[in-house]
């Protein structure tokens, strides 16, 4: 049954009511569960919940319901964002949260003491400036400590946070700033400041520009440098921004998260505090043995992407753990040199980020000697035997009842017996080396989250002693609604659906799908900003959110994603075809491929456009024409003479073609139908990226901006 929530109000505070049929009694510091009949959330400070009629809105400074459970991880008291901010520099003051490679290549860091001052101070000056209730502060740059602190700071004094992508043209900022209505827009630096100044004629109601690197033009009307912004900030009295946190409350919007408006212009998801505080609480409760103070992240993914939110911000936060910033370049090479600097005990990556850590070790293993290559080969066998063993003796365990928590004895009978010395010793000789070349020696959990990973990668780290786990969600869901740890988990699924959520398939006569995934829960957003329609098309009149993806659960609740329904394609003769399944099929048997787009809606046959990897330039990110290093070793290895994609797609080279059309050949041999074989293929002139419009900010295909760029050639494929 649904939560009912009621509302009283008195003179000394507010109380909400849940009604929810609990048969025992739970008490924590702000909530109470007893004879089984109510629950009652005292409301007094900043962590208020406001009466409201409904769980969903999509106006301003509206309050919704929240799904606050009897027990479990979904009775967690709701907590406010600067309430987490708080709590957290209460119990650790002096424990390091942020930490800055400076120019001199010393890290900089500050305290949880000084984090808190600092988004005080900014939230101060960004009211003097004059944000107003429930208008943003939109943010523009890379990672960053004023990054974290003017998105706190814009929350504090009562506005919205808006992180907006690095790579947006100027008329994309403008959409977010005029949608978001910005008082006020914090960029890294001219290129992004330009920009705005080239629409800021548009926008009414921003007030100010605060730049926080490189040299800054004050003497343009409502430019701000950082130091001026702290300046401001330090003058002005606690008063104005006290009075504001006592009237902030956990059911109301705190941050916008832009979605990647591959279809349409970016809506703008509404996230409330308790959204992003419960959803990142849930995270950390998953992630076993989280170590306050001594854990570190390296924050490196785009913060305006809600699976950097969450995790990077908020995570971190209510778990003390320590964030360091990767350098802008970091997905353009410098990544590693950080991580190795670093050496973070938890880490986050896209696939594309895993891809290319897959394609340096295979650079580094085809130019070993032959004693190294037995070597290693005899360590993957030994990685993979071992962890392929706890993972099927975890996922057994959960199926028969029996504990996941045993002991060392009890693991080595039931799931590793006779495996393990062989293991530890490639662990020293082998595997200890990789790990280190990478900066994840001290990394205890490796995860893979934004876009699907092909699975033969993920088992090519776990035979290398890094068993990547998946993470699945949507801006929608504040970020995750799985998230799977070793040794519980499949090389196949999304991740093991977090506690205190609710999920179930659209269209199913199951229970276990397969059908449409729909979430339910604390994380599930408010509404789309102004836009009561999308709403109510994403959440049903019963509170489920459509995800628009299909999948299943198995009895481990581990979730499996099989295909996009709007990715779905049927062909001519009405067959639905999952294109990421094949894609990846082709990809696994041709690695020096960079991305496949499978082509057959509506068509007689389905064919591929694939793409071969070239250097990018180091500067836009842009892909050139010469070919990356491994590919042209696998040109040469197959007779060709081409170094340039333009050679090989000028020149329809024979050599690289009959490759590919074996690589295919064996990718249909998996193929369930003969309507899901690959029957043509063809082979573009570029390779992808987010400079070009291909890929979206987390390195998702735009597939979209695919078909139109190359629809020519995708016309040539059928005609008769």
């Amino acid at each position: 049954m649904d939560a009912v929530q009621e509302h009283k109000n008195n003179t000394e505070n507010s109380t909400v009511t849940v009604e929810n049929g609990a048969t025992d009694t739970l008490k924590t510091n702000n909530m109470q569960v007893a004879n089984g009949v109510s629950q009652q959330i005292y409301l007094n400070g900043p962590d208020q919940v406001v009466p409201a009629e409904s769980y969903t809105t999509a106006i301003p400074g509206c309050h919704v319901k929240l799904r606050i459970a009897p027990r479990g991880l979904a009775a967690e008291p709701p907590i406010s964002v600067p309430g987490l901010l708080s709590r957290t520099t209460a119990r650790y003051p002096n424990a390091t949260a942020l930490a800055t490679k400076k120019a001199d290549g010393k890290w900089h860091k500050i305290t949880y003491k000084q984090y808190q001052d600092r988004v005080r101070i900014i939230a101060k000056a960004f009211l003097k400036l004059g944000l107003d209730r429930y208008h943003s502060v939109s943010i523009l740059g890379f990672n960053s400590e004023q990054w974290f602190i003017a998105d706190l700071a814009a929350i504090h004094a009562g506005g919205y946070a808006a992180g907006i992508y690095t790579t947006n043209s100027a008329d994309a900022c403008f959409h977010c700033l005029e949608s978001s209505r910005a008082n006020i827009c914090a960029v890294q630096d001219k290129k992004q400041l330009d920009k705005i100044l080239s629409v800021k004629h548009k926008l009414p109601l921003l007030k100010a520009i605060v730049q926080w690197e490189g040299p800054v033009d004050t003497s343009i009307p409502g430019i701000y440098s950082w130091d001026q912004l702290l300046e401001i900030g330090a003058k002005e009295p606690d008063t104005q921004l006290n009075e504001i946190l006592k009237s902030i409350a956990v059911n109301e919007c705190c941050t916008l998260v832009y979605t990647s408006g591959t279809v349409g212009p970016p809506k703008a998801v509404m996230l409330s505090h308790d959204n992003l505080t419960w959803d990142a609480f849930g995270i950390g409760e998953r992630c076993q043995n989280l170590q306050p103070t001594r854990d570190r992240l390296v924050s490196f993914l785009p913060l305006s992407h809600v699976a950097a939110q969450v995790v990077d911000i908020y995570t971190t936060l209510s778990n003390a753990v320590t964030v360091y910033f990767a350098q802008p370049d970091a997905l353009k090479g410098s990544l590693v040199e950080t991580l190795k600097e670093v050496r973070p005990t938890r880490f986050l990556g896209v696939p594309r980020v895993w891809e290319k850590m897959y394609e340096k070790i295979m650079a580094v293993g085809a130019s070993s000697g032959p004693l190294k290559k037995q070597i290693a080969l005899w360590a993957k066998e030994k990685g993979l035997q071992y962890h392929l063993s706890r993972i099927n003796g975890a996922l057994s365990a959960g199926m028969y009842g029996l504990p996941i928590d045993l002991t060392t004895s009890e693991m080595l009978w039931f799931w590793y017996e006779g495996s393990s010395v062989g293991y530890k010793l490639a662990k020293s000789l082998v595997f200890s080396k990789i790990h280190e070349s990478l900066g994840l020696d001290k990394c205890s959990t490796f995860v893979t989250a934004a876009a699907p990973l092909s699975p033969d990668i993920k088992k090519f780290f776990l035979s290398l002693d890094i068993p990547l786990v998946d993470a699945f969600g949507m801006s929608e869901a504040a970020g995750a609604h799985t998230l799977s740890i070793y040794p519980k988990f499949s090389l196949d699924s999304a991740g093991e659906i977090l506690e205190g959520t609710e999920t179930k398939f659209g269209g199913s006569m199951s229970p276990n799908g397969p059908g449409e995934i729909m979430m339910r829960g604390r994380h599930v957003f408010m509404g789309y900003l102004n836009d009561a329609e999308k709403t109510k098309g994403a959440i049903d009149d019963d509170g489920w959110l459509l995800s628009g993806d299909v999948g299943r659960v198995d009895s481990n609740n581990l979730l499996y994603i099989t295909g996009r329904i709007k990715e779905l394609l049927i062909t001519a003769g009405g067959e639905n075809v999952a294109p990421v399944l094949i894609e990846q099929a082709i990809q696994a048997e041709l690695l020096h491929v960079g991305y496949a787009v499978l082509i057959g809606d509506r068509r007689k046959f389905l064919s591929v456009l694939l793409t071969l990897k070239t250097k990018v330039s180091p500067e836009t990110g842009e892909p050139l024409d010469e070919l990356e290093s491994e590919a042209r070793k696998w040109v040469a290895s197959l007779g060709s003479s081409a170094t340039k994609l333009s050679e090989i797609v000028n020149s329809k080279d024979p050599a690289v073609h009959k490759a590919i059309e074996a690589g295919i050949t064996r990718a249909n041999k998996h193929a369930i139908s003969n309507a899901q074989k690959v029957q043509k293929f063809a082979i573009l002139p570029s390779d992808f990226s987010v400079y070009t419009g291909e890929l979206g900010p987390t390195l998702k295909i735009k597939r979209n901006v695919v078909y139109e760029k190359y629809k020519d050639i995708i016309e040539d494929f059928y005609k008769e």
